[in-house]
């Protein structure tokens, strides 16, 4: 299937992260221009979602550059596995932590949405988690679960202006991932496998599909979501 990325802008926040990476080499491949931005980056514009400064300066340097942008996908995020399980339930490290992904996506879509809502086009997904379906730690859940419930609040707003936002939630990403899936858990998945649908939801093709949040991986067995 033709994705139709062939010239489309896409800006990828957090693209030099594992599953960044992945992104950002799976749209250059479709034909997109990928631009990978994170604090620190080698081939793409520094950017820091947790400084509005910051923010405003990485989008106003891409549009500087190439007058338009046509899609945001926002992968930037510590890894789950940077959290202190004995802090779960600490206010402090979940304020932090919610920060650093809800609100940080937040950020990012705020900025975007004038200049997409002014092109009447645009795709917008962010990677969630399915720690947001599970309970065992208060802060890998609310980071979460604030990023898909943020998503579909900005989705509903720009209904039926062409901008669609999506988020996609990952279990356990691995390079090699294992192909069971135990009671209670979810199923893994590769950055590959997570990038291939990201290049979907970023892609004309998906105009019909907004508001959504789609498990990456067996979505947690023995659990039934609406």
């Amino acid at each position: 299937m033709d994705l139709e990325l062939n010239g489309r802008i896409a800006l990828v926040v957090g693209g030099t992260g594992f599953i960044g990476r992945a992104i950002v080499e799976r749209l250059r491949n479709e034909g997109a221009t990928a631009i990978a931005a994170a604090r620190t980056v080698d081939d793409g514009i520094p950017l820091d979602a947790r400084d509005p400064g910051s923010v405003a300066a990485g989008l106003a340097t891409v549009l500087d550059t190439h007058g338009r942008l046509d899609a945001l996908v926002v992968a930037a995020a510590p890894s789950a596995r940077t959290l202190d399980p004995a802090r779960h339930a600490d206010p402090e490290q979940v304020l932090d932590a919610i920060d650093a992904k809800a609100l940080s996506f937040l950020r990012l879509v705020n900025a975007v949405l004038p200049v997409m809502t002014g092109a009447g086009y645009g795709r917008i997904v962010g990677v969630s988690g399915q720690n947001a379906f599970l309970t065992g730690s208060v802060t890998g859940s609310v980071r979460n679960a604030a990023l898909i419930v943020a998503a579909k609040n900005l989705a509903d707003g720009v209904a039926g202006t062409g901008v669609t936002i999506n988020t996609v939630s990952p279990g356990i990403v691995a390079a090699a991932p294992a192909t069971a899936v135990e009671a209670g858990r979810p199923g893994e998945s590769s950055p590959t496998e997570i990038a291939d649908l990201v290049a979907f939801l970023v892609s004309p093709r998906a105009g019909a599909i907004s508001g959504e949040s789609i498990a990456v991986g067996h979505r947690v067995r023995g659990v039934t979501s609406m």
